[in-house]
């Protein structure tokens, strides 16, 4: 591979960090060719705390959006620079339309939603044989036929003087180890554990003498607040940051973290990428698919018939997969982490 290439990225903030090694591996093959990121304004600060992405093309077209008119502009504009190849990673067919556009001459991705003509590097995806997202990222990276290396760890360098500021403006205290609890998760509610157990869990944390922060968007500022309630008196000292900060602040903030405690979010893969001590809750969705790709990296799951669903809203309405995954038992697990770091463990993650 020669030339400059436009990866265009997911809209999800989670896929965006999981495409971390396919920006590495592109950037390692012969020639050493620049990576250029075309990715949706949310998802900017994730390309930002990667090695390697050269120029990052800000989207500010909606979500499901044609906008036609935006998207020739866009295109026009890549063409300009003279990209010797693209690599779409969302499987819609709108994605596939600016390098289209901009007349790259090599598009490659997977077949997706009838993108026959958009793609004239159009890949069949192995879903069995290849059943992490991860791993079907990086397999874009070598020729058609090929067989693609497993993909590393995804590495996100936090901005160290944006965090310091951070710090200051939201006057925290970092004298204490810091445990972070993300309650949030966009993808909807079969995915958050209830707040009442991060509750309870917050408490013990505190008990053993950690701070504990909640991190998440403005969308996540109803979870966390739950959280605070359910802690009862003790809520008061707990430092909510939900909407107090951007993606990028919050990136920042996670890697003080001495244990992070998340669900399958954009966060949790933000936690494992900066490596620190984790603790992944899965319930509807599956790590499988898209697990914390980190050393530092715990699961806890509970195994029932039901689980993975891979819904936005238990369809069985008693929610057991993540209702029943006790306080205790990620307790237990978040002390691991915390001992695991301790000891320098450089296990792989395990359930």
């Amino acid at each position: 591979m020669s030339g400059r290439v436009l990866v265009v990225a997911p809209s999800w903030v989670g896929d965006a960090i999981l495409s971390e090694p396919l920006v590495a591996r592109i950037r390692q093959q012969p020639g050493n060719p620049i990576v250029d990121v075309l990715a949706p304004a949310w998802c900017a600060p994730v390309y930002a705390r990667m090695r390697g992405v050269g120029r990052i093309v800000e989207s500010t077209i909606g979500h499901g959006r044609l906008a036609w008119p935006q998207r020739r502009a866009l295109a026009r504009s890549l063409a300009e620079v003279g990209y010797a190849q693209a690599i779409v990673l969302p499987n819609s067919w709108k994605s596939g339309l600016i390098p289209w556009l901009a007349r790259i001459p090599r598009r490659t991705g997977y077949v997706g939603e009838m993108r026959w003509g958009l793609l004239n590097d159009a890949r069949a995806l192995d879903r069995k044989g290849v059943p992490r997202l991860v791993d079907r990222f990086v397999a874009l990276s070598v020729p058609p036929g090929e067989a693609a290396p497993a993909a590393a760890s995804p590495v996100l360098i936090p901005d160290r003087d944006n965090r310091g500021a951070a710090v200051r403006a939201l006057e925290l205290n970092t004298d204490r180890r810091v445990a972070i609890l993300c309650p949030g998760a966009e993808f909807g509610p079969a995915k958050r554990w209830p707040p009442s157990h991060f509750a309870e869990l917050a408490q013990r944390l505190m008990a053993e003498g950690l701070s504990v922060w909640l991190i998440g968007s403005s969308k996540d500022k109803a979870a966390t607040e739950a959280v605070r309630i359910a802690a009862g008196e003790s809520g008061r000292h707990i430092h909510d940051l939900a909407g107090r900060t951007n993606l990028g602040t919050a990136i920042d903030l996670i890697s003080l973290a001495s244990v992070a405690v998340s669900n399958d979010s954009g966060l949790m893969h933000a936690a494992a990428a900066v490596g620190v001590p984790l603790v992944a809750l899965f319930g509807s969705s599956s790590p499988a698919y898209t697990p914390p790709m980190s050393p530092a990296a715990l699961i806890a799951k509970i195994e029932i018939e039901c689980s993975p669903c891979f819904k936005r809203e238990c369809p069985l309405g008693h929610f057991k997969c993540m209702r029943d995954l006790h306080p205790s038992a990620v307790y237990d697990l978040s002390r691991s982490a915390l001992h695991r770091q301790n000891a320098g463990a450089n296990a792989p993650p395990i359930t």
